[in-house]
């Protein structure tokens, strides 16, 4: 079965990510497909327009193969040539020379926003669900969506980078991931959320806000607190300070800072030991490198920035 279906009709380039059993995660021949087949239509007076669709009922894309991924590093492979492609292909999509309507129905994670939520027109659904889950994995939230989050109102941003929260059509809407919904969704629970999560998330310091959300009267907050508990400590520090850069940063410029990380974060420990524990054994019990966000140096978190 073929990856990717693609097709012209009446001036409509249509791509349909074809991996329904693994909710069209992409492969790295898929991205290569995909850059291939954009990089074509650009320049092809036939394609007036560009549609992306997922295939089967879960969702448009789960994000990246990273147990593949993962494979590849253990293997000794070329693990950055998968990130190469996927950053070029963000990147083309930022700045596509022709509309480029993202169907963003079911489940839109990881790489999956990366190839969408950069598009001219992003169109959620009464069933979207969104999330940028890296920090689970020993990784930190890439394709871009930094560029996003750092526009999000307030610290939402920062909420869904640092715990990889799940959210709605609604909220996608509110922090920049989509445009428009069609249908009637449920509404969001971040705009409720905003005095906690503006007054916890504030400021440069993971430790300090781990430490404001567990002292918060309100529930919801000290549950994100143990949801960041539970992610890789290295990452939340590194997803933090990859926010912030983010707010003075061009598309392209947030990837270039995408493949630094990548390269200093995927061939190390915490990346391997996140996959397998969520992935690949499914014990969800990851044992990273260090205990707590409060033991993850400064200069631990620049070195990941290649300084």
């Amino acid at each position: 079965m073929t990856e990717l279906i693609v097709d012209v009709d009446a001036g409509v380039g249509r791509i349909t990510l074809n991996r329904p059993h693994a909710i069209n995660a992409l492969s790295l021949g898929m991205l290569r497909g995909l850059l291939d087949t954009l990089r074509a239509w650009a320049d092809d007076p036939s394609v007036e327009s560009v549609e992306l669709r997922g295939a089967g009922e879960r969702g448009l894309c789960s994000g990246a193969d990273v147990r593949g991924l993962r494979q590849t590093v253990l293997d000794g492979g070329d693990f950055m040539e998968f990130f190469r492609v996927e950053y070029a292909l963000d990147a083309l999509v930022g700045a596509y020379p022709k509309p480029y309507v993202a169907h963003m129905a079911g489940i839109v994670m990881g790489g999956g926003l990366g190839i969408s939520a950069h598009a001219s027109r992003r169109v959620a659904y009464p069933d979207s669900r969104f999330a940028m889950p890296e920090t689970i994995i020993g990784f930190e939230p890439d394709v871009g969506i930094p560029a996003l989050f750092a526009r999000a109102p307030g610290e939402t941003g920062t909420h869904l980078a640092l715990t990889g929260t799940t959210v709605g059509a609604r909220d996608g809407v509110l922090v920049g991931l989509a445009d428009e919904i069609d249908g009637e969704a449920e509404p969001g629970v971040l705009e409720a959320s905003r005095e906690w999560i503006d007054e916890c998330y504030a400021g440069d310091d993971p430790a300090a806000i781990v430490a404001r959300l567990e002292a918060s009267s309100h529930p919801d907050a000290r549950a994100a607190a143990s949801e960041m508990r539970r992610r890789c400590p290295l990452s939340v520090a590194v997803a933090l300070e990859a926010v912030r850069r983010a707010a003075s940063m061009t598309l392209d410029e947030v990837l270039a800072q995408d493949m630094v990380l990548a390269e200093h974060l995927v061939p190390g420990p915490d990346f391997i030991e996140g996959v397998r524990a969520q992935l690949v054994d499914k014990d969800r019990n990851p044992r990273w490198t260090h205990a707590r966000v409060e033991d993850v140096s400064r200069r631990e978190v620049l070195a990941a920035f290649g300084e």
